[in-house]
């Protein structure tokens, strides 16, 4: 094999390694967009949220736990919501249906304006009788000791417009009874519209006392609420900018 072939081969195998290099820093989703190409996006298969990786018990602060009292000779339970059997969501595996309303609008605009001008003049007019002296003399004793100034000004101006609305409904599932009788609900819906996968994920903590009657409650009354709407598919991944151009704007410090 000539010198020329062996270049050759070292290129293609220096391209090779890089483009195994950045399969790798891209993890496997190239390969499965690649293995989806002119298939529909798959929906996720439904499974259980706290045997989910990550997934870790809600611990929050609780009162001290007191007993129920009940009365004699008396068909109301003290604490009871109603006196038939409450169709409410109260314990693990129940539903309840969340009404996301989300009307949020922002409006910021900041300026603020800075400026000092200092000087510093220190010396010695006639130092042990200088002027007395001769020329030579003067020029050796010191006369101003320190002169300096300086100056600084900014102007810095910002400003935040945004207005996201959002309104839908969504099922969720009781995950954790608290202590204190709070529910910990997490709910997920995924909506596929020809090549495009819509999906809306719910999470938080809920009182009781805040679901209507009709087993709803709207999602401004979810304590630790985690609320997503987002998508993927064929329309996403026009929109995001390539996998290259994401890793150089972290990298470049320009």
């Amino acid at each position: 094999m000539s010198s020329f072939q062996y270049r050759r081969f070292g290129r293609i195998a220096l391209a090779g390694a890089s483009l195994l290099v950045l399969s790798v820093a891209t993890g496997c989703s190239s390969i499965d967009r690649l293995s989806q190409i002119g298939e529909q996006p798959k929906l996720t298969s439904i499974e259980n949220p706290t045997t989910q990786p990550g997934y870790k018990p809600v611990q929050m602060p609780m009162p001290k736990p007191e007993s129920v009292s009940y009365n004699p000779n008396s068909l109301w339970r003290n604490g009871s919501r109603a006196f038939f059997k409450d169709q409410r969501a109260h314990q693990i595996g129940d539903l309840l249906t969340v009404t996301v309303n989300i009307t949020d609008q922002a409006n910021f605009a900041n300026e603020t304006q800075r400026s000092r001008t200092n000087k510093e003049d220190s010396g010695v007019t006639d130092f042990l009788g200088s002027k007395l002296l001769g020329a030579q003399a003067q020029k050796v004793l010191p006369g101003r000791i320190l002169t300096a100034d300086g100056s600084s000004s900014s102007d810095g101006k910002g400003s935040i417009q945004r207005q996201e609305t959002l309104v839908t409904n969504i099922a969720a599932v009781v995950t954790q009874v608290l202590p204190n009788g709070n529910l910990v609900v997490e709910g997920k819906q995924e909506i596929r519209v020809n090549f495009e996968v819509r999906e809306l994920i719910v999470a938080g903590i809920v009182r009781p006392e805040d679901i209507q009657s009709d087993n709803t409650i709207d999602s401004s009354k979810i304590a630790q609420a985690r609320i997503s709407y987002g998508g993927r598919g064929q329309v996403m991944d026009v929109q995001q900018p390539r996998y290259g151009q994401q890793v150089m704007d972290v990298l470049l410090p320009f």
